[in-house]
């Protein structure tokens, strides 16, 4: 497989003087020439500033860096001969929204060295692509400085005060499961030092659009953002039991790739591959195993079984039930979890949130015979994915991983890691590296954003940091169709999120209640069957029990519809009222719409089809959705490229649309 495909053009520039100090200033332009970074160093420190067809989007906004030993790089630095790049990067994803990607970036590297002092040297490297801008830090290896311990990052991203942010909002507490409903202000009413996770969304003035993440979070501490003195800067995730170290580590050394996504329209954030790109190719030769699906997950549902064929429990019973419900609908794997909240695994702890004093995740439960259920699933094609608690995984990982791979199973689900600190980022690297070599595909939960990591290690299928349906387990109020919206505008620009879909009981807003078992949803069938398409995720879940899908309207969907992609792309989109993206898989194109609570109409422009006659199933809110918000109406029909579909959405509606030859 080519993995990648680059052609690099370098230049070394001299750049101008600015007073007296020589080689003081360097920019970079996007392939377009529309995004342009600019690097001043004075003699306090360096900075940037950023650029978006010709209005300033970043203003003036400091990069340094501060150690234990030797403190501050900052100050009294000089800057030598910097290098620029094109490269035409070109690209296969195993599992991605896109398959094929194509993505030009101009790269600077500006190498910066201390004067006096410690002499330490750290190379500052910028690319520019046509839908954002990056940059890192590279500590190359030097005989006087071979390690450090970092105590702050100090890239800060100046934004005009009335920006218009949406984020989650964390205080200052670091070990969280990046989860919880998004925080919309002007950046002027953020308060300072407050906790912001990232991706995090910037509507700037002139209706321009900016996105701050992060890409390549390897052997580093996970970034949040918070308000100093009125400028967003970087604050990294301490390590355990102190609050002064962020990161050690030997040089040569680089930091995760600090990334600005910047555009007119906020979609285009949502087809970008910019992420992937900053990562490095697979490491995974043969990628062959990798079978990206649709899963049963019927923790969500209350362990739902029939009320008399059998005794429920952590049993074949339990689980056959389930493998053979999926067997039926084209569902690929079922989840071995439990049942009633205690694990398939021995264990002494009646909880899924804590492992106990003792746990072996090698063994299962005595009234569970693992062997015997992955034979069954797999004399009836369906694979087995397991949950585990990571705390009771990780001590006995090797010896874990080989016996799942010798019972033939095929991935799990790995979960309350609930930490962004160096250790705990090294810790899931190892877990993705160590998988891969049993042919294990994971599925992180309670866990930070995704980085683009999914190019080097194609087994991570999905994470989960959302606020997603489980919550409507135990939520007063529902989550809204506005907080879909949300999601899919804001976290999804990070890459895959898994949100436990699925639910097959609407109600109306008012009357919905939180129930444990067989929970509710808010938005009606086919706002549920959209989800599908909208989010990304190459592992989702069918949550609900097999009684609340069969027979039911729109279940047939379901059973078609694919996790990977060849192609994305955002057809309609405004921030809190709708957003339409369509996905192709092979010949076929998916098309998701989800709505807030507002009912409107909305066109659907089919001039990205080729050329030829499609068949089309549309699945639409019925004309008495918003009253019975289970119902759908299913319609047929041939359309071409340049066709136009006009759906009618009720309040919390949907639409899908599947166009096949």
């Amino acid at each position: 497989m080519n993995y990648l495909k680059v052609t690099i053009l370098i230049v070394f520039l001299c750049v101008r003087a600015v007073g007296v100090h020589a080689q003081q200033m360097a920019s970079v332009k996007s392939p377009d020439g529309q995004i342009v970074f600019s690097f001043v160093l004075t003699k306090e420190m360096p900075s940037y500033q950023v650029s978006y067809n010709r209005q300033t989007i970043v203003k003036n906004s400091e990069l340094s860096l501060v150690f234990k030993e030797n403190g501050r790089f900052s100050a009294n630095l000089s800057m030598l001969k910097t290098r620029l790049e094109s490269v035409d990067d070109r690209y296969e994803l195993v599992i991605g929204k896109t398959k094929n990607v194509h993505h030009p970036y101009r790269q600077l590297t500006i190498p910066l060295y201390e004067k006096s002092g410690a002499g330490r040297r750290i190379n500052i490297v910028v690319r520019a692509f046509n839908d954002g801008v990056a940059f890192r830090y590279e500590f190359p290896k030097q005989e006087n400085w071979p390690t450090y311990a970092l105590t702050e990052e100090r890239s800060c991203f100046n934004l005009d005060e009335g920006a218009r942010m949406r984020a989650l909002l964390f205080g200052n507490d670091y070990n969280n499961n990046h989860e919880g409903l998004y925080e919309k202000m002007e950046l002027r009413a953020l308060k300072e030092n407050v906790l912001m996770d990232v991706p995090a969304l910037f509507e700037l003035p002139g209706k321009k659009y900016l996105a701050i993440t992060e890409a390549s979070l390897r052997n580093y501490a996970g970034m949040y953002l918070v308000k100093e003195n009125g400028v967003l800067r970087s604050q990294l995730s301490p390590q355990q039991g102190q609050s002064e170290i962020k990161v050690k580590a030997i040089l040569p050394h680089k930091t995760p790739w600090r990334v600005m996504m910047v555009s007119d329209r906020p979609g285009t954030f949502l087809e970008s591959n910019i992420l992937t790109s900053l990562n490095e190719p697979s490491k995974i030769k043969d990628p062959s195993w990798l079978k990206p699906g649709k899963t049963s997950f019927h923790w969500w549902n209350g362990d739902v079984v029939p009320d008399s064929t059998f005794a429920p429990g952590v049993n074949f019973e339990t689980n056959k039930y389930y493998i053979d419900f999926c067997a039926r609908n084209n569902i690929e794997y079922h989840s071995v979890i439990g049942y009633g909240g205690f694990a398939w695994y021995s264990n002494d702890w009646p909880s899924y949130a804590e492992k106990g004093s003792y746990a072996d995740v090698t063994r299962s439960v005595g009234s569970l015979d693992m062997q015997r259920i992955c034979d069954y699933a797999k004399s009836k094609g369906v694979s087995i994915h397991v949950w585990v608690n990571w705390k009771a995984l990780y001590p006995q990982l090797e010896a874990a991983f080989a016996q799942f791979e010798k019972w033939g199973i095929k991935g799990m689900m790995v979960d309350f890691l609930d930490r962004s600190d160096q250790e705990m980022v090294n810790i899931q690297e190892e877990i993705l590296e160590r998988a891969a070599a049993h042919h294990l595909f994971i599925q992180f939960h309670g866990a930070y954003k995704p980085t683009g990591m999914n190019r080097t290690y194609p087994n991570e299928f999905t994470r989960e940091g959302t606020y997603n349906y489980e919550q409507n387990k135990w939520l007063i109020k529902a989550l809204t169709p506005e907080h879909d919206l949300d999601i899919a505008f804001t976290r999804m620009i990070a890459g895959a999120s898994d949100y436990h879909l699925g639910g097959f009981r609407a109600v109306k807003p008012e009357d919905f209640k939180p129930k444990y078992i067989r929970p509710l949803m808010v938005g009606t069938r086919s706002h549920m069957l959209a989800m599908y398409v909208v989010l990304e995720s190459y592992l989702n879940m069918v949550a609900d029990y097999p009684a609340a899908y069969e027979g039911q309207p729109g279940f047939e969907f379901l059973q078609k519809v694919p996790t990977v992609w060849d192609e994305t792309k955002v057809i309609n989109g405004v921030l809190d009222e709708y957003l339409t993206i369509a996905r192709r898989h092979g010949n076929e194109w998916y098309i998701g719409t989800i709505n807030n609570s507002k009912a409107r109409t909305l066109d659907i422009p089919l001039d990205f089809l080729p050329a030829g006659d499609f068949k089309v199933e549309i699945y639409s809110d019925a004309p008495d959705s918003e009253a019975y918000p289970d119902k759908l109406s299913k319609t047929v029909g041939v359309y071409k490229k340049g066709d136009v579909i006009t759906i009618k959405l009720v309040p919390g509606g949907g639409n899908v649309i599947r166009l096949f030859k």
